[in-house]
């Protein structure tokens, strides 16, 4: 499969600091929900696109040794496991249909996620249905993109760019409505923007105090309570009940639908607009410009979420991103 066969998918775009403060190559953990297709046929077509062995694992199935490491693929309900011996069967195939079975990778080369399209290909062609098969579906993709070092000046001006760019991003990806009703990948509130805005913290545990204070919740299309908790677990589980938390040093991006039973969607796609959030935090003009325009926003009179997308798009494009 060459370029010729998808003219229309971009290519990979780099990070803007493709590095780590240690000098290591920055990865990124994919997670793709889709339906359609039991987790038997799901695992058999990863090992059948990158190599490697299908075996059973707690959860569903484990392909490992493959060439993009090692993939898990299982049914997405914690209510499966919890079910009793003899009706977890029949509860398995129910959900088949609503449920989405999920792809998790290893952390690989933002490169390799071209190598990741060619799966959702094998995958399309098997008939593998995404976010707009149902209107109950709201199957998404999640990136995990690792930080380039814990410190605020690494993190703090990627959720600010992140949060003063959220409406040009979802207007852009043109998110599903079955995902924008579903409490998954809410908006952040204009109150933890105001913070970010007018009063930065100084340090990590001003930043996780404030996030904590105004947006508690995974359910975020931004979801940075993996990374708080992997910065400052006991910090973050006095404000929230942390089972099943794992905590990872990477923001946790789930914002894009999985559109997989879509010729022209990728999944580069989707990650080259975390790129662009990227590209955006790293411009200090462009963010003074940002912040200013968004104060001016919050102090005019009804305005708008539709009218901040549009100041916010045009004050992006000038900068030449």
């Amino acid at each position: 499969m060459n370029a010729q066969d998808h003219p229309h998918r971009p290519e990979i775009a780099p990070l803007p600091r493709p590095q780590t403060a240690a000098g290591a190559a920055r990865r990124v953990g994919v997670e793709i929900e889709l339906g359609g297709l039991p987790e038997e046929d799901v695992a058999r077509l990863v090992a059948d696109t990158f190599g490697g062995k299908v075996q059973e694992a707690q959860r569903g199935k484990l392909v490992s040794g493959t060439e993009v490491g090692d993939i898990e693929v299982y049914l997405d309900s914690r209510f499966l496991n919890e079910a009793k011996d003899g009706l977890a069967g029949r509860m398995r195939e129910l959900a088949g249909s609503v449920v989405p079975v999920e792809i998790v990778t290893e952390p690989v080369s933002p490169l390799q996620i071209a190598r990741l399209d060619h799966l959702m290909d094998a995958l399309r062609g098997a008939g593998a249905t995404g976010t707009r098969a149902g209107l109950f579906l709201g199957f998404g993709v999640h990136f995990n993109p690792e930080i380039t070092s814990p410190t605020i000046d690494a993190i703090l001006p990627v959720l600010t760019a992140f949060a003063l760019a959220e409406d040009c991003l979802r207007e852009d990806a043109h998110i599903d409505l079955s995902r924008r009703v579903l409490p998954f990948v809410d908006p952040y509130p204009r109150g933890l923007i105001d913070a970010l805005v007018k009063d930065p913290p100084a340090d990590l545990t001003g930043l996780i105090d404030l996030y904590l204070h105004h947006a508690a919740s995974r359910n975020y299309a931004l979801d940075m309570i993996a990374l708080f908790t992997h910065l400052d677990r006991d910090r973050v589980a006095q404000k929230l009940d942390l089972a099943g938390v794992k905590g990872r040093p990477t923001f946790h991006l789930r914002l894009p639908d999985c559109r997989i039973d879509e010729a022209d969607w990728s999944l580069a796609l989707e990650w080259n607009r975390w790129v662009w959030v990227e590209r955006i935090a790293g411009d200090d003009a462009l963010m003074d410009r940002l912040r200013n325009a968004w104060r001016d926003h919050r102090d005019a009179l009804l305005t708008t979420r539709g009218d901040w997308a549009k100041r916010s798009r045009q004050l992006i494009e000038e900068a030449g991103h």
